[in-house]
């Protein structure tokens, strides 16, 4: 059988308030240079410089969060976990979970991996890409066939 590696991306909203946020910094930063370029009166090629850094800035970011960030990787072997601050244990072995439970800490939905030796692992689901059950079910069907082996 071939090796199962599922990667959940980060959902829609959320990239939305990163690519938010970052324009806003490139806001703050043109403003800032353009002050300094009245005070200093440097040429507005600067402005535009500043302004064509910041765009591939965004470009660059827009493709991470949508192609190269994998927030849950789940292979055969266990899972990974990656910028949740408070997920926990960011990364265990399959052989390691106890069981995968729903819960709603602080009333945010997440799927909570419970270890053996008392730990814990939280992912809301709201950050992660596509729908809430298919996740679940497919972090319930990993565990499974590893169990099953």
């Amino acid at each position: 059988m071939a090796p199962s590696v599922s990667d959940y991306r980060l959902a829609p909203p959320v990239m939305a308030r990163f690519v938010g946020a970052y324009l806003v910094l490139l806001a703050v930063v043109l403003l800032g240079t353009t002050a300094l370029a009245a005070a200093l009166d440097w040429s507005a090629d600067v402005l535009v410089v500043v302004l064509a850094v910041g765009l591939l800035g965004l470009i660059a970011l827009a493709w991470w969060l949508r192609a190269g960030l994998v927030l849950v990787r789940l292979t055969d072997a266990g899972y990974q976990v990656r910028l949740i601050r408070s997920a926990g244990v960011t990364e265990a072995r399959w052989s390691e979970v106890e069981d995968a439970v729903a819960a709603a800490p602080s009333d945010v939905d997440c799927l909570v991996l419970r270890l053996r030796d008392g730990r814990s692992t939280t992912i809301p689901v709201e950050l992660v890409a596509g729908d809430k059950d298919d996740f679940a079910r497919d972090v319930r069907e990993h565990l499974k066939r590893a169990a099953a082996r």
